[in-house]
């Protein structure tokens, strides 16, 4: 969600924090700012509801080589520039920003700001007014870290700048993401690597209840009672290049097309010289000797679960269920004697499967990651990993990671079948054919949005089978960018309540990709159609009928989700850019959704 960056150096700091912010873009955000120490030792903040390309003409040419910025997605009190980060406490000696939630911040005011004329409505004022009253009681900003740290409740990744100590940045982290990047003469903070990437690829991990204390030439990293911690930098590799658009009007549309190469690039990744594929001994022994796997994700993350079901049972013969991330944490169901669990996130970041998985660490059960950042807090937390190789995904709307989610829990699917009557390797690699062939196809899946979707309120996807739950994320990528209220239904549960919405033009797109149940849902679509509706049906080549609007080449029956979303992609993007909507960035979504 928020977006965090800090850099103390020997550069002027303007470019780099609006920079960094730009790179955070893709997390959501409804208002941006940043604060500085001027080399004069003024500190200075300029903020408001606006994009940072806005943000850069409120921003003058400061001489500034130390300073933190912000982009915030409202959680406490309403967008506006009052509300906006960065926080300066009201002696004005201290500047923070903060990303997370302060679950007991009614507490802390009444206990120690019964009067006091807080301005904003977040809980982030208050944070900063603490560390500026702690300081003057201890005379330690130190000390008033430690003492803020143990009074504060819930998640919060803090970055602190001190009038008195115009060299320093204090960091503080508590289950929100936070990295310290290094570099020669210089240090940087960001709660992503994408922020940083321009200027460093080596970073040191915080870790929670943890602080630092950053200057431009070394980096002290504590725990909360003060001993101070040895801790090694990683590298991340990333191509400081891969989150530009290109010649792509949009991130989406760029990240939709991309999904033929990772198709291929996972292939690349996940099979040896022989094009075989491997996977770790570890991994694989953990896999066979659970009697149930549980798969825990959110959003996008949670349909790919329920795919990832159908792969595990159908393949591998593995019991499996899937969770919704936020209902699990308060609601565990009873287990299996030796359950697995798998975390799946784009971020790795999603606060809700972070709680779960915290949880199953002191339960002891093991689990693995699937994600798409390395050195993410999933990733490091979890027993085992896994990389989707998806390349960053800056859209919202996630599209290329969700397909790359699918083809990763179809190797591992594959690698535990006993037997393997088709070769996956070549069933993905037709795949990423064919995926080709839809986004050549995009014109006219443009006019089918055009005529399907560019005035209608409402809209509804049904499927039976496996195409029930690409029909969910179908509805999701609809509504969340076009903003057309969309629901995905199972297409034999029309006749149970569902067909009573159906009114006169209402759009109802069909996907049929399993032989089985190709003449169920055919009967559903006259149906909806005797009631009024407007449908178009998406299938495969060899169950299409003459009246289907969108044929796609055939693929394996298990692999058919992985072709069929792509045209719902398009179609959500077309119908987001005909209403004139901001498709990367849509109203209220997050990226990584970092707080529960």
């Amino acid at each position: 969600m928020c977006g965090i960056v800090g850099y103390v150096g020997n550069e002027n700091v303007r470019e780099i924090l609006l920079n960094g912010l730009e790179r955070l873009e893709y997390r959501g955000y409804d208002s941006s700012g940043i604060g500085v120490i001027d080399v004069n030792g003024k500190a200075q903040i300029f903020k408001d509801v606006c994009r940072v390309n806005e943000l850069r003409n409120i921003v003058p040419q400061i001489d500034a080589q130390i300073g933190i910025g912000h982009t915030r997605w409202s959680t406490h009190g309403e967008p506006s520039k009052i509300n906006a980060h960065p926080h300066k406490s009201h002696n004005g000696r201290f500047i923070l920003v903060h990303n997370g939630i302060i679950e007991n911040e009614d507490e802390l005011r009444k206990n120690y700001f019964k009067d006091f004329p807080f301005t904003s409505e977040t809980d982030t004022e208050l944070i900063v007014e603490l560390i500026s009253m702690f300081t003057e009681d201890l005379g330690c900003v130190e000390l008033a870290i430690r003492k803020l740290m143990n009074i504060l409740h819930g998640s919060y990744a803090l970055g602190i700048l001190d009038v008195n100590n115009p060299d320093k940045i204090y960091v503080v982290k508590n289950k929100s993401p936070l990295l310290i990047g290094t570099g020669n003469r210089f240090n940087m903070i960001a709660s992503d690597v994408l922020a940083m990437i321009e200027k460093t690829n080596r970073f040191y991990e915080l870790k929670d209840l943890e602080y630092a204390i950053i200057t431009k030439d070394e980096v002290k990293i504590y725990e909360m009672t003060g001993v101070k911690v040895k801790r090694h930098t990683f590298e991340v590799n990333i191509d400081k290049d891969a989150g530009d658009k290109g010649i792509y009007p949009h991130y989406m549309l760029k990240e939709i097309e991309e999904q033929a190469f990772v198709i291929r690039r996972i292939l690349e990744k996940y099979t040896n010289e022989k094009h075989e594929f491997v996977l770790d001994q570890k991994i694989y022994d953990a896999l066979k000797a659970c009697d149930r796997i549980y798969i825990i994700a959110a959003g996008t993350s949670y349909h790919a679960g329920l795919i990832g079901k159908y792969f595990l049972e159908k393949m591998a013969k593995i019991p499996t269920e899937v969770f919704i991330a936020s209902e699990f944490i308060y609601n565990q169901p009873l287990l299996s004697e030796k359950p697995l669990f798998i975390f799946i996130s784009q971020s790795g970041e999603t606060a809700d499967s972070r709680a779960v998985l915290v949880n199953i660490n002191k339960q002891g059960y093991p689990s693995l990651a699937i994600t798409n950042v390395e050195n993410s807090t999933l990733y490091r937390e979890t027993t085992y990993q896994l990389l989707l190789h998806a390349g960053p995904e800056i859209a919202v709307a996630s599209t290329k990671a969700y397909v790359a989610q699918l083809a990763v829990l179809a190797i591992i699917s594959y690698i535990l079948m006993d037997n393997k009557d088709f070769n996956l390797v070549d069933e993905l690699s037709k795949v990423a054919n064919i995926i080709e062939t839809i986004c050549e196809n995009k014109e006219y899946i443009k006019k089918l949005a055009h005529e399907f979707l560019s005035t209608t309120r409402n809209c509804f996807y049904i499927g039976r089978h496996i195409d029930y739950a690409v029909a969910l994320e179908a509805a999701l990528k609809l509504k969340e960018i076009s903003y057309i209220q969309t629901e995905g239904f199972a297409a034999g549960e029309l006749k149970h309540g569902t067909i009573a919405l159906i009114e006169k033009d209402t759009p109802v797109i069909v996907l049929i990709s399993q032989e089985e149940i190709n003449l169920n849902t055919r009967s559903n679509v006259k149906e909806v159609k005797s009631r009024g509706a407007k449908t178009l049906v998406i299938s495969l080549k060899s169950l299409s009928s003459d009246q289907d609007q969108l044929v796609i080449d055939d693929v394996h029956k298990y692999l058919a989700p992985l072709v069929m979303v792509v045209p719902c992609q398009l179609l959500a993007y077309y119908a987001a850019l005909e209403r004139g909507h901001d498709i990367d960035k849509p109203r209220n979504l997050a990226k990584s959704v970092t707080v529960e």
